[in-house]
């Protein structure tokens, strides 16, 4: 299992717009993948659960992803946060 703290440094007005791509993005992983935030843990591929943290920039995520693609899945999810164009 990995782990990657990730601050979401996206503009607040496309947090929405880049949580559907995250969506997308990790579902295309075949690894367990897990978003948390203030000891709210979510299933990465969760439209639902995602949009219920609540995100904003600045706001501290852990990653963990657990699966043969780990590597490649965290990654690929932080570039998103970091800046998903």
């Amino acid at each position: 299992m990995l782990k990657k703290i990730v601050t979401v440094q996206i503009p607040n007005e496309q947090v929405d717009s880049a949580v559907t791509f995250f969506i997308k993005k990790a579902n295309e992983f075949s690894s367990r993948i897990t978003v948390s935030r203030q000891g709210n843990t979510v299933n990465a591929k969760s439209l639902l659960g995602l949009l219920s943290m609540q995100l904003t920039k600045g706001t501290e995520l852990l990653l963990e992803a657990e699966g043969s693609d780990e590597a490649e899945a965290l990654d690929a999810l932080e570039k998103i946060m970091l800046d998903p164009a």
